[in-house]
């Protein structure tokens, strides 16, 4: 076909009115003068073309029997740009990455101005923070992933108990102390827990008010004996609980890397080093500055609060998070540290002269904490004009602090919450009867897609971390 008959085909298409589009299949008939409205677009330079060469720098592959033009593009787009053709007005396909959309719409020539009002806040947030969007569907298959390697780990414990004296019944007893709702044994044994927990604390609260205090032989104030009967009891239970666990337990090495049986342990350790120190001291009285470490020790007992945790999936989710959230609240203490730095400067040189309680920079600092934290003792107020400002100013600036990393602290914790409570579902559900049986059901497919896209992240991210070796590549060939 020569130079002149190519021509003579645009100007028909043209002229006709309607031109072929074949877009991975997806076939339509498109009016000539709808795609003339935006010219600079891909469709509408096609229209101006003068040879068969430029045709083809613009589609993959031109018919001239058909007068079709082929696009190896995504069809499940295209009906998008169709439409912008028809309205002027660009909506955003939400089952695509944002990130394919944008390279899809340029390819097409369309600029992202032309995102309608209703989808464009939802696109640019997308492709500013991406991974923002999709916390909920990563957190999810994370969840599947880590309570199945958890739900691996009980099983393989619980393995262990095979082959062994009185197997069987230890192991049912290892479920019934570690598991709480397991059986009717272990719901029974977790409320006496947490009876002789809330219990302990409760005596220790009334031990310190005046009223419940009888002196002794030497006019200090003593324990009530009621009191020390119902804390002998408490440290009597925790004890044969600690050691309940811990006879019964499929690996003695790794008990106490528990972090909850590390809690079980120091809730009955200051008794005992308490019981140590006050035998020491009656034997040698010129040890009696030994007496001020018990009085110490006593008020560790406040920790066995802790020992709720291991009845309570919120309180174990909060410690995941926490220990997980370590950034987070890193930048939130950073941020606050500025903030109370600058402004504790700014009050300390506006009030040093009028107000005495704001005459040091420390002192300073002790009223920016108090009103970047929003909680206002009012021991310390500024008095000048200047400084109540700076005051307004510090109290607003520690609310956008604070507030700035609690989105990202209560993903994490709902993420540990929910995995938390399948791992805790399927030992409910599990039954060992005689022996070992089976690993209760899990979404195998889910688990291997997982480990694959986290396998082929980290190869992206190692391929990205060396542009000069690319560069590199690039010039040798």
């Amino acid at each position: 076909m020569t130079r002149q008959s190519l021509w003579d085909v645009s100007e028909a298409n043209v002229e006709d009115g309607d031109i072929r589009i074949n877009v991975g299949g997806f076939k339509r008939r498109l009016r000539s003068h709808t795609l003339l409205r935006f010219p600079e677009t891909r469709l509408g330079r096609l229209l101006l073309c003068h040879s068969r060469e430029a045709i083809l720098e613009l589609c993959d592959d031109y018919d001239d029997v058909q007068r079709e033009f082929y696009f190896d593009r995504n069809p499940e787009l295209f009906p998008y740009v169709l439409h912008f053709y028809h309205t002027g007005k660009l909506h955003v396909m939400a089952e695509l990455c944002v990130f394919s959309f944008s390279q899809e719409i340029e390819y097409w020539g369309i600029n992202e101005f032309f995102i309608d009002s209703c989808c464009s806040y939802s696109y640019h947030g997308r492709k500013v923070e991406p991974e923002q969007e999709k916390w909920d569907e990563q957190s999810d298959q994370e969840s599947t992933t880590s309570s199945f390697d958890e739900i691996l780990a009980f099983y393989n414990d619980a393995s262990k108990f095979d082959g062994q004296p009185l197997g069987n019944f230890r192991r049912q007893l290892w479920l019934a102390l570690d598991n709480p709702g397991y059986s009717v044994l272990s719901r029974v044994f977790s409320v006496l827990s947490i009876l002789v927990v809330l219990g302990s604390i409760i005596t220790m609260c009334l031990n310190s008010l005046p009223d419940f205090q009888i002196p002794d032989s030497q006019g200090n104030p003593g324990e009530d004996p009621r009191f020390e009967i119902v804390e002998h009891f408490g440290i009597a239970w925790f004890t044969f609980e600690l050691v309940a666990r811990f006879a019964v337990a499929p690996d003695f090495l790794k008990f106490f890397k528990n972090a909850l049986n590390l809690i079980d342990l120091m809730s009955i350790v200051p008794f005992y080093i308490t019981l140590v120190v006050n035998l020491v001291v009656e034997s040698t009285p010129t040890l009696a500055n030994l007496g001020r470490v018990a009085q110490v020790l006593r008020l560790m007992r406040i920790f066995r609060i802790l020992k709720l945790a291991r009845h309570s999936t919120g309180l174990r989710s909060l410690g995941a998070t926490l220990k997980y959230s370590y950034k987070e609240v890193g930048l939130l203490l950073l941020y606050l540290s500025v903030g109370i730095s600058i402004f504790s400067v700014v009050a300390y040189t506006i009030e040093k002269e009028e107000n005495e309680g704001l005459a040091t920079i420390p002192a300073c600092w002790w009223w920016a904490t108090v009103s970047m934290t929003t909680v206002g003792y009012g021991d310390v107020v500024p008095g000048t004009t200047a400084g109540k400002l700076t005051a307004s100013a510090c109290i607003l600036a520690g609310i956008l602090v604070v507030v700035l990393p609690i989105t990202l602290i209560f993903n994490k914790f709902s993420h540990f919450y929910r995995r938390q409570k399948q791992l805790e579902s399927a030992m409910r559900s599990c039954d060992f009867g005689d022996g070992m049986k089976e690993v209760p059901s899990v979404n195998l497919r889910d688990y291997y897609a997982h480990k694959v896209k986290s396998l082929m992240a980290s190869l992206t991210n190692m391929s990205r971390s060396s542009p000069s070796e690319l560069s590199l590549n690039d010039s040798l060939q």
